[in-house]
């Protein structure tokens, strides 16, 4: 009878053993295949600069959901929306929803004379992310240090000429080592910049990403 339980005991710690390799390597093969949210974004936004993109801040009127303007063109907020298509999400749609239903929270009235959400432009303009990402992400206290800045966050700044811009924090580092690379359309196209502290800092978010 002890013979036969013993032997039970370890065919039964034998299957547990191989059924936990199995689940290990399952797991494994799993993380290999499917990147990481941060991952995706960041690979998403880097790709841009590859692409033949001339900046134009012209208005057009796009089709929603899931709405673009013509693939050759696009300014700095479009960098960010197409990162996140990539993902799955469409800020056109989520940005107009929350417009919708809180419209005076919103600088649309102030800066631009809006009586009522557009969804044509409303999501690629700079003033209503930063009140989105403050609303459904994480705003971040804005450093001088390049160690509060981590691969995924957005970064706001003030242009000469009260001009709002953003860009996305890459996982590429500048030449000397010190602070992570932005990919941003300032004018020439999505580009790969040492520019983090460039410009004067206006908002540090973080969006859908750990």
């Amino acid at each position: 009878m002890s013979k036969t339980r013993n032997s039970l005991t370890m065919r039964i710690s034998f299957q547990c053993a191989l059924l936990f390799l199995f689940s290990l390597f399952s797991a494994l093969a799993t993380a290999e295949i499917n990147p990481n949210k941060q991952q995706i974004f960041i690979a998403a936004a880097l790709a841009q600069i590859q692409d033949n993109i001339t900046y134009n801040g012209a208005y057009f009127k796009i089709s929603y959901p899931m709405g673009d303007i013509p693939a050759h063109y696009g300014v700095c907020t479009d960098v960010v929306i197409r990162a996140y298509r990539k993902l799955g999400i469409d800020l056109q749609e989520l940005v107009h929803n929350d417009i919708r239903a809180n419209f005076s929270l919103y600088p649309a009235k102030r800066n631009w004379g809006q009586t009522k959400p557009d969804t044509n432009i409303d999501h690629r303009r700079v003033p209503n992310l930063q009140t989105f990402f403050t609303r459904h992400g994480k705003k971040l206290p804005v450093k001088n240090t390049a160690a509060d800045y981590q691969a995924g966050d957005l970064v706001t700044w003030m242009l000469v000429g009260n001009l709002p811009h953003i860009g996305v924090v890459t996982d590429k580092l500048s030449t000397d080592g010190q602070r992570l690379l932005i990919v941003h359309n300032i004018g020439a196209g999505p580009q790969l910049e040492d520019v983090l502290f460039a410009y004067p800092i206006t908002g540090h978010y973080r969006y859908a990403l750990p």
